[in-house]
């Protein structure tokens, strides 16, 4: 594996300037001179040497214990996932979203992405004898969408849920302590309002994670719009994502967290046919090893998976409740729960394509 450019020996404003100009990782600096590294970061000639030196020394190296596929196996199944409290959705993600991944939420604006990050914020801090977690929460707001009120309601009803199905004594037990009040205290809000803020914050990430091992959900809301920016050097920009692609991807499977970052749609256009995608570029959309799309179908929210290479495609209805992410119940489906084909997908598209 490739070893980040944070954990080498030097110091913290080199570091800053080496990651703020898209050099995530040692192996992006090995066919660089001194006087290039210098014109890339602003470093000083005697700060480009010891960048150099420190991977020159082998520092870079990525050296890793090797492990089994059983090993691998057998530490999926002791990590438990995130509930989202839409059953339909946690069955077809085999339980809810997985720790130890990367998981990315895309869908137009209103469409509910943000209420999903909320009600994760919330869920992984469900007890253990509930089947929950029972960690923290990392929640990076690039938008001013952390809404505290919002937060609350989802808690106050997610507190409500499990003392209704608290039934021996260790359930009862532990929802005297879970409350909305230690909810909130487990929830820590980061403000980044552009990309230079999100890059430092995610550089200072592994000394938080050390400081707090709880934690088992980062939510990134949005990994869209630090990048919106025009950048003078588009190969900036892509360098920038890959190596916090690399970051978000090491961090999910060395911390055993879940990742959970939200995007933006945008339109592509091809001949005389547009269409929605995700933003930020095909490149980028090998990053998450899990995709989900939140659109609509008429007045129907409906989410779909359609990137994973451990669940089959799969389209569920959810709404947007007062208490949060939800099911729809089935006397309110005015369709058959037949599978949605190809052509399924096509057509909810198009619909899409209409909504701002």
């Amino acid at each position: 594996m490739q070893r980040p450019v944070s954990t080498l020996s030097l110091g913290s404003s080199v570091i800053v300037k080496l990651v703020s100009n898209g050099f995530q990782f040692s192996a992006d600096l090995l066919h660089l001179t001194a006087l290039q590294l210098r014109k890339e970061t602003g470093l000083t000639q005697q700060e480009a040497l010891e960048v150099l030196q420190a991977v020159g020394r082998g520092e870079g190296g990525g050296g890793g214990a090797s492990m089994t596929a059983l090993d691998l196996l057998q530490k999926e199944e002791e990590l438990r996932s995130i509930v989202t409290f839409s059953s339909q959705l946690d069955t077809a993600l085999g339980g809810g979203i997985p720790v130890g991944k990367t998981t990315e939420i895309c869908g137009v604006p209103g469409i509910g992405k943000t209420q999903l990050c909320l009600q994760l914020a919330v869920d992984v801090q469900v007890p253990q004898c509930f089947g929950g977690v029972g960690g923290q929460a990392l929640f990076i707001d690039t938008e001013g969408s952390f809404i505290v009120e919002r937060a609350v309601d989802i808690a106050t009803a997610t507190v409500q849920h499990c003392s209704l199905l608290a039934e021996d004594s260790e359930q009862r037990e532990a929802v005297t302590t879970f409350t909305v009040e230690t909810i909130l205290s487990n929830m820590f809000v980061v403000r980044c309002r552009d990309y230079v803020e999100l890059l430092a914050e995610i550089h200072l990430l592994p000394n938080f994670l050390s400081q707090h091992p709880r934690v088992r959900l980062l939510v990134i809301d949005s990994v869209a719009s630090p990048f919106r920016q025009l950048f003078d050097d588009m190969s900036q920009r892509t360098r920038l994502l890959n190596g916090l692609a690399q970051q978000l991807i090491s961090t999910a499977t060395s911390r055993d967290i879940a990742v959970v970052m939200t995007n933006h749609m945008t339109t592509r256009v091809q001949g005389s046919h547009s269409q929605h995608v995700p933003a930020l570029g095909d490149s980028w959309g090998h990053a998450p090893t899990i995709r989900l799309l939140l659109h609509w179908a008429g007045a129907r929210r409906l989410a779909s998976i359609f990137k994973s290479p451990g669940h089959a495609d799969a389209t569920v209805q959810y709404q947007i409740t007062g208490d949060g992410f939800r099911d729809v119940e089935q006397s309110e489906q005015p369709e058959s729960k037949r599978p949605r084909t190809e052509t399924d997908q096509s057509a909810a598209s198009q619909r899409d394509d209409g909504v701002s």
